[in-house]
């Protein structure tokens, strides 16, 4: 299927490693171009000319923290400066916190705030204008399961995910007359680096995998992990001119997880 993807631009946040960077690959296999935005710019940049040179696009890294103002305005003038702007924007960038209520302090919250809620904030206030210019795009924000159905040793996660994903379903509403479809997308467990890190550390190397299936035994009723790779397919799908008719949606990518309606 032509998802109708080949040379427009998409920016990746997150975009060097797991879920960000198996979404930029993807975006590049359907001839898009890719920005991929990350903390650490030595491995963005690897990455990005990894990704330029298997799949004929043009591909760029920008070192930045998203998490901050001064990221956001790096990210968007690169986007502007390597491509006149863009027509797909992936707010990936986000992490676990295993910080109860009672025991993190202000300045936790502050962090996932910014991090997973302002970050698409500001990052749509500067590039939504360009891609109206560009004739309309689209908007895809990573929220979690943990959104709807949360963990409770993880409530700063909880709460900034469903924070992001009614931001998406707000969004959409004042975004679709610029031609900009605004969903979010709520996965369940998938198999990233920081995933095999965890049960390395909690199991030892020798019983990673058997403490990652003892996982999804338990949470997934398909008893396994998704891959990276499945995830970015609907990423991109989701994207693309084929979705057209989704908009302020949130779509589970979670092996039968969600245990409600």
């Amino acid at each position: 299927m032509d998802l109708g993807l080949k040379d427009k631009v998409a920016v990746i946040t997150g975009g060097s490693v797991g879920i960000g960077l198996g979404v930029a690959r993807a975006f590049a296999r359907e001839g898009a171009h890719v920005l991929i935005a990350a903390r650490d710019g030595t491995r963005a940049d690897s990455e990005a000319r990894k990704i330029a040179a298997d799949h004929g696009v043009k591909a760029v890294a920008q070192a930045c923290d998203v998490a901050t103002a001064a990221g956001c305005a790096a990210l968007i003038a690169a986007a502007e400066r390597n491509f006149g702007g863009c027509d797909i924007l992936v707010n990936n960038a986000g992490t676990g916190s295993n910080e109860t209520i009672l025991a993190a302090p202000d300045a936790k919250w502050q962090a996932y705030w910014d991090l997973h809620v302002m970050a698409a904030v500001r990052l749509a206030r500067g590039l939504a204008p360009l891609m109206a210019k560009r004739g309309g795009g689209a908007i895809l924000n990573n929220a979690s399961i943990c959104a709807v159905q949360p963990l409770w040793y993880e409530p700063i996660y909880n709460v900034t995910k469903a924070a992001l994903v009614m931001l998406s379903k707000t969004m959409a509403t004042e975004f679709i007359p610029l031609n900009i479809r605004v969903n979010a997308i709520n996965p369940g467990l998938i198999r990233t680096p920081d995933w095999v890190k965890t049960a390395t550390q909690l199991a030892g190397p020798d019983k990673a995998e058997d403490y990652l299936q003892s996982v999804a035994d338990e949470h997934a009723p398909i008893k396994r992990f998704g891959t990276v790779e499945e995830l970015a397919d609907f990423f991109v799908f989701l994207c693309s001119p084929r979705a057209s008719y989704a908009v302020g949606a949130s779509f589970f990518v979670d092996g039968g997880m969600l245990k409600t309606i």
